[in-house]
């Protein structure tokens, strides 16, 4: 065979190779099992070393935002003012530097503003308001609540409490004339009340509503639950750690295990007060009892950047600001408290950046500092890099980041809705409600 007929049978059976590649590749493209990203665009960046692989959500929920009057959200941010027209994206203002622990429970105005936020919804928002109430999968009441009532006579003897009754007896008034609140009766309405005493005079009237909780500690489980409420972080009060870049992060964190804040809680809470007796006299142990002041929440951020673990014990409620404080310092959470619910948990897992002990596992001698200090160095050091990667999932943003907190608490709510759905179509039809119930 002569060298160019060689040639040509070698291009022939190339041509031929490379025709059948092409074949199985777009084959295995129509049913699924390759990636064409991965041949086209190797360069993409890959997700952050322990990122939490989160659920698909489809487009954005659709939210209509009631049009209340200042008096019931942002201006109670500046009690001067006497402007009442419902605020839009170019009057919003910014959340006030001196607010002290209040920031805390500021979840319902980072909600609110992210449906005032008029970017063009492709930029990874979980939530988009719409203006026509027909179009809307939920509807979302931007009374502030929480502020509220540590804005108007937060000792609750004081009696400009009256304020913050009224204030909830006039959002009644106005959902109560409005008949997408009548027609499932609130519930398919989301409603944020993350202080424990948040809408306490009223509560039960919105009970069947979509609330934005911390915790189910204060109130019976007829009223709040997992099943129709959504779990919400508290606000983070230190600064987040954004240059923890240490080559060698456990050998800089010299405290072995942090705590600083009050002691004297109710209910739960008084762990705190046993736990103090219990961990006194260890070197490398940091328990200090104190308020929140300015210079206090400052130092807290400092000696959290320092240890290695970070103590949650129960507050008057099961949870506390402190767990989410710990989050943005990179420092593992010690939880110590048997009843706490956590937000995002259907996505995150917490078990892979947390350690849990019970009361019963905290209040034995020594037992808990012996765990601490036997841990694993390796481990540590990957749950470091877990806080890492997912306390942005913590952050609170205006306007809303992907993925932050506001975006996740909104995807948070859609994953409630078919519960709701399936409620209202359910006591629509039924003559004898839930006679499962009654089953023996």
């Amino acid at each position: 065979m002569s060298n160019r007929s060689q040639k040509m049978y070698g291009k022939a059976a190339l041509a031929l190779v490379f025709a059948i590649l092409i074949l199985l590749v777009t084959y295995s493209i129509f049913i699924g099992t390759v990636d064409i990203r991965s041949y086209f665009l190797p360069l993409l960046p890959s997700p952050p070393p322990g990122a939490q692989p989160l659920c698909a959500t489809g487009p954005p929920l659709k939210v209509y935002m009631y049009d209340l009057p200042r008096r019931f959200n942002v201006g109670m941010l500046n009690r001067k003012s006497t402007e009442q027209a419902p605020v839009t994206a170019r009057t919003w203002p910014t959340w006030p530097r001196n607010s002290g622990l209040k920031r805390q429970h500021s979840v319902e105005y980072w909600m609110m503003g992210s449906l005032l936020f008029d970017g063009d919804g492709g930029d990874g928002r979980a939530a988009v308001r719409v203006f026509d109430p027909e179009l809307a999968d939920a509807f979302f009441v931007p009374f502030f609540s929480s502020l509220s009532f540590n804005t108007h006579g937060h000792h609750m003897t004081d009696p400009a409490t009256e304020i913050d009754h009224q204030l909830q007896i006039d959002v009644l008034k106005i959902l109560g004339e409005s008949k997408y609140w009548q027609r499932f009766g609130g519930r398919d309405h989301v409603i944020p009340l993350t202080h424990p005493n948040a809408f306490r005079f009223l509560r039960p009237q919105i009970n069947a509503s979509i609330q934005i909780v911390v915790d189910f500690g204060r109130y019976p489980h007829v009223m709040s639950n997992l099943s129709k409420d959504v779990v919400s972080p508290y606000v983070h009060v230190v600064n987040s750690f954004t240059d923890d870049n240490h080559s060698n992060p456990y050998e800089s964190r010299t405290t072995l295990l942090f705590f600083q804040g009050r002691t004297f809680r109710k209910d739960e809470g008084i762990v705190r007060v046993k736990l103090a007796k219990f961990l006194a006299g260890y070197d490398d142990v940091h328990y200090e009892r104190s308020v929140a002041t300015g210079d206090n929440i400052k130092a807290s951020s400092q000696r959290m950047r320092s240890s290695k673990f970070c103590l949650h014990p129960a507050g008057d409620t099961p949870s506390s600001c402190r767990l989410f404080d710990a989050v943005v310092s990179h420092c593992v959470p010690v939880i110590v408290s048997d009843e706490i619910e956590l937000p995002f948990e259907d996505e995150i897992d917490y078990t892979k950046f947390s350690l849990f002990f019970s009361f019963k596992e905290a209040l034995e001698p020594g037992y808990m500092v012996d765990q601490l200090r036997k841990f694993p160095k390796d481990r540590w050091i990957e749950m470091w890099r877990q806080l890492s990667a997912i306390s942005h999932h913590f952050e609170f943003h205006y306007p809303p980041e992907k993925e932050d907190a506001v975006n996740m608490l909104w995807r948070q709510v859609k994953h409630k809705l078919p519960a709701v759905k399936l409620a209202v179509h359910r006591n629509r039809r039924l003559k004898i409600p839930d006679w499962w119930r009654r089953r023996k």
